[in-house]
């Protein structure tokens, strides 16, 4: 165990503090200071991981000096590190890159937690891109039957860099919290971004072949067409966080200029189940919206950009007007949380139950409150 992470465990209080303990990002703060380096906390968003692993230093070399490359420019390489009284490694690093190395003090559990990530990911691609021995769409027609055989563990080694892509994709998205995957293709690789709070962000690049067979993973998993690539098509995949907990992946495919792009969004069905009042509204909205909604009659429009909680304020207000004596009916695509008080439907195109041939066999159903997913044609 580091230094660092032992005092850290220690708890000891921090007097400046009162009611905080010292931690190990303190501790490697106060140390920098002591060293005359800078302390930085490692924001995995802000790293441009495919310019960090594309230097292809060793993870033996890396785990030897516990260190971490965090920026990566045409004449400089900053490397963080938490220890800060050995640099015997400089000289020969800054030989081997052709490039000045900047040191700066990180706490050990980032060096461990990223180096482990970041460096499994870029193992896993480069086994994927090493083992496309064959032309990219002929592996990619083969890929359905090859993860169907990998279930009775027949799979080739070197295909299960791909099952480890998907599934390391998921865990980081779910461990920042993101609401949405972006899978996209351009001319010669393809980019993972994540949307967090609203804003995309880049997280990694990988060969155009590798993004194709990820896709297809995916698409298996969502049980779609891995076949069809020109016309878009919807899925829906549940899997397990690592604390547990069950989430739902929306998944969404269309054809680009250069292949198939894929959106994964993702659903926590715990943040549907708030209450009215845990909906974030001040005293005076949620005097408003409570007037609105217990209004016996009238229309009311939700309204607002992805991820903005449209559907918690939909589904906690349903949740706080439905009352025994009244009907309430539902259309969605899809049925998000099953309630036993409500009548939900689910639109299914392939049978022609749409919004607006559901809206009107809802309207039929002698119905006290009707809630409509979206309206996405003027006859809805």
């Amino acid at each position: 165990m580091h230094p660092m992470t032992l005092i850290g465990s220690l708890k000891i209080k921090n007097k400046r503090v009162p009611g905080s303990v010292i931690s190990v990002e303190d501790i490697a703060s106060w140390v920098a200071s002591k060293a005359g380096l800078s302390y930085q906390h490692i924001d995995p968003l802000k790293l441009e991981v495919h310019s960090i692993t594309s230097l292809n230093l060793p993870l033996a070399y890396i785990e030897r000096f516990n260190i971490l490359p965090v920026e990566v420019t045409d004449d400089k390489v900053v490397i963080a590190t938490a220890e800060p009284f050995v640099d015997d490694w400089m000289k020969e690093l800054s030989q081997v890159l052709k490039r000045k190395i900047e040191r700066v003090i990180v706490s050990p559990l980032d060096i461990k937690r990223y180096r482990q990530e970041f460096f499994a990911l870029a193992a896993s691609v480069k086994g994927a891109t090493d083992s496309d021995g064959r032309n990219s769409s002929a592996r990619m027609s083969d890929f359905e039957q090859l993860v169907t055989l990998g279930r009775a563990g027949k799979l080739d080694a070197s295909d299960q860099h791909v099952v480890h892509i998907v599934d390391w994709l998921l865990q980081y998205a779910f461990d920042q919290r993101a609401s949405d995957i972006h899978l996209e293709p351009r001319r010669e690789n393809g980019n993972i971004r994540f949307r967090i709070d609203g804003v995309l962000h880049h997280i990694y690049q990988v060969p155009l072949n590798v993004m194709t067979a990820v896709v297809s993973r995916i698409k298996v998993l969502g049980r779609m067409d891995v076949a069809e690539k020109r016309r878009p098509q919807d899925g829906r995949l549940k899997t397990v966080t690592p604390h547990g907990e069950e989430v739902e992946l929306r998944l969404s495919t269309m054809p680009t200029t250069f292949g198939e792009k894929l959106v994964m969004r993702i659903f926590d069905p715990e943040t549907l189940k708030k209450s009215f009042q845990e909906l974030g509204f001040s005293a005076e909205e949620l005097k408003i919206w409570r007037g609105m909604v217990e209004r016996p009659h009238g229309i009311i429009l939700v309204t607002g950009p992805t991820g903005s909680g449209k559907t918690t304020t939909l589904y906690s207000t349903l949740k706080h007007i439905t009352r025994p004596d009244l009907n309430v009916c539902t259309i969605e695509d899809p049925i998000e949380i099953v309630d036993p008080n409500l009548n939900q439907m689910q639109v299914q195109p392939s049978i022609d139950v749409t919004f607006s041939s559901g809206v009107r066999t809802l309207l039929r159903q002698d119905p006290d409150i009707i809630m409509v997913g979206e309206i996405r044609d003027l006859e809805t």
